[in-house]
């Protein structure tokens, strides 16, 4: 049965609702003219200032001036000379205020917990020579999990009986699937793809690799950001102000009235209220978007950058392979070679089998169907086809391969054989993300500059920012050398943002302004960042930028905005050319412009300010920053799929013409 998601009211803690209904109830009776207002404006007064009034409090106790603070002293001003209206005003405000920040907090929240779903709601354990199923939380360590074909495992563990492949690449960011056995590593949100597994947990809940990322990103919300401790300080300021201009206005003039409207016409909530809840609605547009910022702090330092320096591979690129080369023995022609390939592996799931099979469709190549299907883990798969033994994989595999290089960058190379003769190899290689270059373009008309900081070959990692428009290109670095990189950007004075997805990138998103670390990327590289792209989607970085920056600017014109109004409006009061009221409401009205500038980022409708929408990047993440070249023969595998037989071997020995790939 579907639920349906609450609403905004319905988010809004009853009690406060309660309270605000019946301050503004209290109010529009004091408005009206009653006959003895004051016993009504009191009950409301005190309804409405409870939590006002503890947290008040514990300003005076901690030695602090706060928004609560200041908002109390000028209601209690205007209660003292009868402005019982103006009083239940500023309270419902300050109310409202709350209501607003906590329904930010719970968007952020909210968008927070979407990253624990996904786990499974249950897992299948094995207890007492027992198979069940239990929710997720009930799991503990030394447990032995059930893990079926497709499922995605719930725990980091180690697999204790049988054998498959797993898609890792949200966690260690390898765009291969890992072969699986007995005594091999597994990780909380890999997919088991191909066999049944029983995996002993050694980390489950918060420990485990996508609950730990949770917990960093909670702990780090609770961290009030440079700016905002800043906003604190101008909102004592502003309170001081307005009581030294009380005093000098009641010792010149002797005129209580105007002595009051000084107070009450300087509000500090526009930075007090409005810059938390401009960080914490930007935090939680961000994480609609498919990004996670690790608290106000990195907002702002995100807001101020204008260098971002990306590592290559898995990040500039997807990870999901296409056929890049063809390179058939001699009689054997490219169409063969991809027809044979194609055949063997049409009905296969793993993800080396997809490009191959999808280019040969493309290309109008009719399949044929093949049996005896036979996966042979960390190899690759065997079938008959017409007789005929046909075997496509890896050098161990097949022996006879030649080893191969392509001519520009990195490939995986995926041997064929017939009959146990090597009739050619299948390039894949990785590709640039459809989201790269809008980004990078994106970035750019910001004024940013980008560059390229990679352990890849210098032809390939060339090849990628021409293409992408990138000139500042620096390949083949250790690990150590990107740190050095980041460390000279610093050093030249520039606010420097890091991206990247593998554990040879940790260093370096630890040490720049901001670490960006992508959603497919290793768990050493998410703890070390900043920020983490949840869906490896750059669009994501690009708005996220974008949303930093517009955050930065709505808090600077609450700063602004905030002192002018308070300046102006103590200068007028002073003169006794405001009234209580006018003071009041000019307070009002000033302060809620800054708190609903602010409230234009909390989450809920499309902007003009932010970049247009773009679909998901689908498939999985690529794999660590890593040398390309020679034969990556290591990497090839097996996949599994099923068929009958065709005829096979080739008629001619003369090749034909080439297959444009």
């Amino acid at each position: 049965m579907s639920t349906t998601a609450p609403t905004v009211w319905q988010k809004i803690d009853r009690t406060d609702a309660l309270r605000v209904g019946f301050v503004v109830l209290c109010a529009v009776l004091v408005f009206a003219g009653l006959r003895w207002p004051a016993p009504v404006a009191v009950i409301g007064l005190g309804v409405g200032l409870w939590p006002i009034l503890t947290e008040a409090w514990q300003d005076i106790r901690g030695r602090r001036m706060s928004m609560e603070l200041s908002m109390l002293i000028a209601i209690v001003a205007a209660a003292a000379i009868g402005e019982w209206t103006t009083a239940l005003v500023i309270t419902v405000f300050v109310l409202a205020a709350e209501i607003l920040e906590d329904l930010a907090l719970e968007r952020g929240r909210g968008a927070l917990t979407s990253l624990m779903e996904f786990l499974p709601d249950d897992v299948q354990v094995r207890r007492d020579g027992h198979i069940r199923t239990i929710p997720l939380d009930q799991l503990a360590e030394g447990d032995t999990v059930i893990v079926t074909p497709g499922e995605r495992i719930a725990v980091d563990g180690v697999v204790t009986a049988g054998e498959s492949t797993a898609d890792q690449a949200s966690i260690t960011g390898e765009s291969v699937p890992v072969d699986l056995v007995p005594g091999s590593e597994v990780f909380a949100g890999s997919i088991n793809q191909v066999g049944a597994l029983e995996v002993r947990a050694e980390k489950v809940g918060a420990d485990s690799s996508y609950g730990r990322i949770v917990t960093a990103v909670q702990d780090a919300q609770e961290q009030a950001p440079p700016v905002q401790r800043l906003a604190d300080r101008l909102a004592s300021y502003l309170v001081y102000l307005a009581l030294g201009g009380a005093v000098i206005t009641f010792l010149i003039t002797q005129d209580i009235r105007s002595t009051i409207a000084v107070i009450i016409v300087a509000g500090a909530c526009g930075v007090a209220a409005g810059t938390p809840l401009a960080v914490l609605a930007a935090i939680a547009r961000i994480a609609r978007t498919g990004a996670f910022v690790k608290g106000g702090a990195h907002l702002e330092a995100l807001s101020e950058v204008d260098v971002v320096a990306f590592d290559k591979t898995g990040t500039l690129t997807t990870g999901t392979p296409r056929v890049v080369g063809l390179r058939p023995a001699d009689g054997v022609s490219e169409k063969h070679l991809l027809l044979t390939a194609a055949s063997a592996e049409q009905f296969s799931e793993h993800p080396l089998a997809a490009p191959i099979v999808d280019l040969a469709r493309k290309l109008g190549i009719a399949l044929m169907p093949a049996d005896d299907f036979e996966y042979r883990v960390g190899s690759g798969i065997a079938a008959r086809i017409n007789g005929h033994e046909v075997t496509v994989g890896s050098r161990r595999l097949i022996p006879d391969a030649p080893r191969v290089v392509r001519d520009q960058g990195e490939a995986t190379a995926v041997h064929v054989a017939v009959d146990g003769r090597c009739i050619g190899t299948v390039l894949l290689a990785d590709t640039i993300r459809d989201s790269a270059k809008t980004m990078i373009s994106e970035l750019t008309r910001r004024g940013i500059r980008t560059l390229i900081i990679t352990g890849d070959t210098e032809p390939t990692a060339r090849a990628v920012a021409r293409e992408l428009g990138i000139t500042d290109v620096r390949a083949e670095l250790l690990p150590h050398e990107k740190l050095e990189v980041i460390r000279q950007e610093r050093e030249a004075g520039h606010r420097l943002a890091m991206i990247g997805d593998g554990v040879n990138d940790a260093s370096a998103l630890a040490h720049a302004h901001v670490g960006v670390a992508m959603g497919s990327g290793t768990g050493v590289a998410q703890e070390s960042a900043d920020v983490i792209l949840i869906s490896s989607d750059l669009h994501d970085l690009a708005r996220t930028v974008a949303i930093a920056k517009r955050a930065r600017a709505i808090v600077m014109a609450n700063f602004i905005g905030t002192i002018a109004v308070d300046v102006i409006g103590i200068v007028l009061a002073g003169f006794g050319l405001l009234s209580p009221v006018a003071a009041a409401v000019i307070h009002v009205g000033s302060e809620t412009v800054f708190i609903l500038n602010s409230a234009r980022l909390i989450p809920g409708r499309a902007s003009k300010h932010e970049l247009k929408e773009s679909p998901k990047e689908e498939g999985p993440g690529s794999g660590p920053d890593g040398g390309a070249g020679a034969d990556a023969d290591d990497a090839a595998r097996g996949g599994s799929g099923s068929g009958k037989a065709f005829g096979l071997l080739p008629k001619r020995p003369k090749r034909t013409p080439g297959i444009t790939v």
